[in-house]
């Protein structure tokens, strides 16, 4: 996994957030805030789907070149469960 790149954003939308906390602690324009959220929002998004990237780069193709069948049908699932629950949020 590209560990720094991914902390560097986390600590970015750390920092994001702490940000629209105090937004909302100093009763910040609504819409303003929304924004803010918004951006964070893509921001994590950005950041899973970098994370995504580099689990099918590795532990994907890993699994799919391997000889275990198991382990190919339990890769392949965690796939499948991770955009079932994308498109419950």
């Amino acid at each position: 996994m590209h560990s720094e790149k991914v902390l560097n954003r986390l600590k970015t939308i750390e920092g994001h957030l702490r940000g629209v906390i105090r937004m909302v602690e100093e009763d910040a324009y609504c819409i303003d805030v929304i924004r803010q959220l918004q951006a964070i929002e893509a921001a994590i998004s950005k950041t899973s789907a970098l994370i995504l990237e580099d689990h099918l780069n590795s532990c994907v193709i890993t699994a799919v070149r391997g000889d275990s069948e198991q382990e190919r049908e339990r890769v392949l699932k965690e796939i499948a469960e991770v955009f079932e629950m994308s498109t419950k949020v």
